[in-house]
């Protein structure tokens, strides 16, 4: 057995899984559930060849929902532990836009738009490497209008922006752990933990 990467997603409303042997893909699951992460990712690791085991394991911080991300965190943390195994974070944002880049005929920079929840998004512009323009914004929808910096909108809000702004080009993805591999590899090294982008709904109490 070669050397053995265990990739986990779980920051959206899809679930999904991947296995890597010395850089090739070995085998992978992808469900859009919308809800059910802690049901159904330790299941689908345990479907991989030798129940996913790995020495790497790379998983999704953010941003996206509260629970998908601490629940695919909290995992890859476990399976580190348990294994030994090194681990790193990647950038929702970041894979989608690798998604977008990989089905374009040609390079050309791509802005991501993530639903965000409570009628923003969290946006982000690439470059046509795939590196990002700047930091990603929560914004609203308006907003996000104004700062689109490419002819072509990915995520699961891609549609409905470009609606508003006016773009033709769009398409609507969500992350899946099976293509990580086309995110560079100097973006895959952030540390495990999460990236919410934006506060809870649900604050803590306040003491008197």
């Amino acid at each position: 057995m070669g050397a053995r990467l265990l990739a986990i997603d779980t920051a959206t409303t899809a679930c999904s899984v991947a296995l890597f042997e010395d850089g090739a893909r070995i085998a992978a699951d992808y469900a859009e559930i919308g809800r059910g992460h802690a049901e159904k990712l330790i299941p689908a690791i345990a479907q991989l060849p030798d129940r996913g085991r790995a020495d790497r394991i790379l998983v999704n911080c953010g941003p996206g929902s509260f629970t998908g991300v601490r629940i695919g965190i909290s995992a890859a943390k476990a399976l580190a532990l348990a294994w030994g195994a090194e681990i790193h974070g990647y950038s929702c944002l970041s894979l989608v836009a690798a998604q977008a880049l990989d089905q374009l005929d040609r390079p050309q920079p791509v802005c991501v738009a993530m639903l965000a929840g409570h009628g923003e998004y969290f946006l982000q512009n690439f470059a046509a490497t795939g590196e990002p323009m700047a930091p990603f914004a929560t914004l609203t929808p308006d907003q996000a209008a104004g700062q689109i910096k490419a002819d072509v909108i990915a995520g699961s809000a891609a549609a409905e922006l470009a609606g508003t702004a006016g773009i033709d080009s769009h398409f609507s993805i969500l992350p899946n752990a099976a293509h990580v591999s086309l995110v560079a590899s100097a973006m895959k090294t952030l540390p495990a933990r999460p990236n919410y982008g934006r506060e809870p709904d649900a604050q803590p109490a306040k003491t008197a």
